[in-house]
């Protein structure tokens, strides 16, 4: 079930793309938003944090929150994750662990419930069917936790749930490249494939691939461990 600041931001993000909040405007201030939500203010923070990941607004310290024309920020202009981590940091983590929970999946194939990939394969197409990048986002997730869920491995599992904001985080960037949005979901579907066949090696190396894709798309760099 959708958080509450999910769907805050799936509204937020219905009255942009209809246009009731144009490019280059300003959203009407956190007061007045929260009460027309009938949210908290932290609720409506960290859903104005969700689209600005997206690439769907910016802040500005002193000005406001101000709508964008949905094009990728540059690098450095790129907003910092939960605890100020910077993206490039969270991608690196990403790199040294999830590959080995695609690989540990894989060998467990054969044992493992796998419905919940397809499943959130299933979610994350029908949400960019329906232009819908706040539920996307949120399908990528919980990919990516079941992963973690599905390597049999405790620690592996409680990693990702210890940075799961600053993957949710992570996880958003990419979607603020209009023109790929699709990539990260054809991406899924190769580690899925490859965890399915219980190929371990090749599971590794489509997570990679997925993972240094999608740096790219948001326009950064990592060092590879």
């Amino acid at each position: 079930m959708p958080s509450i600041s999910n769907i805050a931001a799936q509204t937020l993000q219905r009255r942009i793309l209809s246009g009731d909040y144009a490019p280059g405007t300003a959203l009407p201030s956190q007061r007045e938003l929260s009460d027309a939500l009938g949210i908290s203010r932290a609720s409506l923070r960290e859903a104005i944090s969700m689209l600005e990941a997206l690439g769907m607004v910016r802040s500005q310290a002193g000005k406001g929150v101000f709508v964008t024309a949905g094009t990728r920020p540059p690098p450095d202009e790129l907003p910092t994750g939960p605890n100020a981590m910077p993206p490039a940091a969270i991608f690196q983590l990403r790199y040294v662990v999830e590959p080995a929970s695609a690989s540990l999946a894989a060998q467990r194939a054969a044992a493992a419930d796998l419905s919940a990939l397809h499943a959130c394969q299933a979610g994350m197409k029908a949400a960019l069917t329906a232009c819908d990048l706040v539920m996307a986002a949120d399908a990528d997730l919980r990919f990516h936790l079941a992963i973690a869920a599905l390597s049999g491995n405790p620690a592996l599992g409680a990693i990702a749930e210890q940075f799961k904001a600053q993957l949710a985080f992570s996880l958003r960037l990419p979607f603020a490249d209009r023109q790929h949005v699709w990539q990260p979901a054809d991406e899924h579907q190769a580690i899925v494939d490859a965890i399915v066949a219980g190929d371990a090696a090749q599971a590794r190396r489509a997570m990679q691939t997925h993972l240094l894709a999608a740096s790219q798309r948001v326009g950064i760099a990592f060092v590879q461990p």
